[in-house]
């Protein structure tokens, strides 16, 4: 009987896996009286050697930042030592969603005139790793090279050498005119989904669920952007410039969604493209906007995420442990953000993703 080229990887993420917090140690967390108290409860987790190594530089909050967002560099490391030659690819290029979080923190971080010093923590990147296995495709040095550009267009003239400064420079005119960076996030976003799908077409048949997955993604970002355009009371041809193609849900469907005249014919006609369920009960009764992406995260863990934990011998296992990484960091930074602005318990439960 032939071994699967996934057995290796399966074997290491499924040990690894045995140091994913639980979700009493997560109400832990949440039951802490604050940032501080959440840092020494973790470090006696698998965050506890970041948060060593970072507390000779830094203090909470931004100790814990810095710590959480060098694990996580840590275990997109260990994923992409651990995939198989033909899945290395798929794992590099979902990757690059780092490089492209980075990318705009530090061009708002020109506009806005930051130091490289209050900014650096914030990058999800590690100077211990090269490029292609610290997140995306932009190591931590270049990364600090771009950071001490003097202004944002020669960031942008920097970031040529990568393809990301051929995308941003298609809306550099427009950007000087309007400062917004929008348009070139939106692009830059188009790209990456682009490509990520595009890697997973060629595999072992079982990756549909993953690439579902993503299309939802796209979906949870269009509709956000929609909700966001109405609150803003924007038009009918500036919001379609914020939308990309490739979720479940068309363009043109998305488009008559706008039209909806309340929150609540919105809703209903969301809920004729994807199953919600009740998961926007909360939603209804707050008509806040994280409650909306809440409740997309969770029917997107619903519907995929818990599905590709039982395709362990093929790169959905590997996908599904990434995500579920993903799903404790940002849990964790939900957390830190409760604390520190006073936000109930109740009410920081309520935005937790789980498994």
């Amino acid at each position: 009987m032939t071994t699967s080229s996934y057995s290796s990887s399966f074997g290491r993420l499924q040990s690894l896996s045995a140091n994913f917090l639980s979700k009493g140690d997560i109400q832990n967390l949440v039951k802490a009286k604050d940032v501080d108290e959440m840092t020494r409860i973790l470090q006696s987790t698998w965050y506890g050697p970041e948060i060593e190594r970072a507390s000779n530089l830094y203090s909470p909050p931004e100790l814990l930042e810095v710590a959480l967002n060098r694990h996580l560099v840590e275990i997109n490391k260990i994923v992409l030592e651990s995939a198989p030659f033909s899945g290395k690819t798929a794992i590099r290029s979902y990757l690059l969603k780092w490089d492209i979080y980075n990318i705009e923190l530090i061009l708002s971080s020109k506009i806005i005139g930051r130091a490289i010093t209050e900014t650096e923590p914030f990058l999800i990147s590690s100077r211990n790793y090269p490029a292609g296995i610290s997140a995306g495709n932009i190591s931590h040095d270049e990364m600090k090279i771009i950071l001490l550009q003097p202004d944002l267009e020669s960031v942008v003239n920097y970031l040529v050498k990568y393809k990301y400064g051929t995308i941003i420079l298609q809306h550099f005119d427009s950007f000087q005119k309007t400062g917004d960076l929008s348009p070139m996030m939106l692009d830059l976003v188009a790209y990456y989904y682009a490509n990520l799908i595009e890697s997973l077409k060629f595999f072992q048949g079982d990756e549909a669920i993953i690439r579902d997955l993503f299309r939802m993604q796209i979906d949870k970002k269009n509709i956000m952007s929609l909700l966001k355009c109405k609150d803003s009371n924007l038009n009918r041809d500036l919001v379609a410039k914020h939308l990309i193609e490739g979720g479940h849900v068309s363009l043109n469907d998305l488009m008559d969604m706008f039209g909806s005249k309340n929150a609540e014919d919105f809703v209903n006609r969301i809920e004729e493209h994807l199953n919600l369920g009740d998961l926007l009960e909360t939603y209804r009764k707050t008509h806040s906007l994280i409650d909306f992406e809440v409740a997309l995260d969770k029917f997107a863990s619903l519907s995929y995420v818990q599905k590709l934990k039982s395709i362990s011998l093929s790169i959905g296992f590997i996908f599904h442990f990434i995500i579920v990484a993903e799903f404790e960091w940002d849990n964790i930074k939900r957390i830190a953000y409760g604390k520190r602005y006073g936000i109930s318990m109740d009410r920081i439960n309520s935005m937790l993703i789980f498994e």
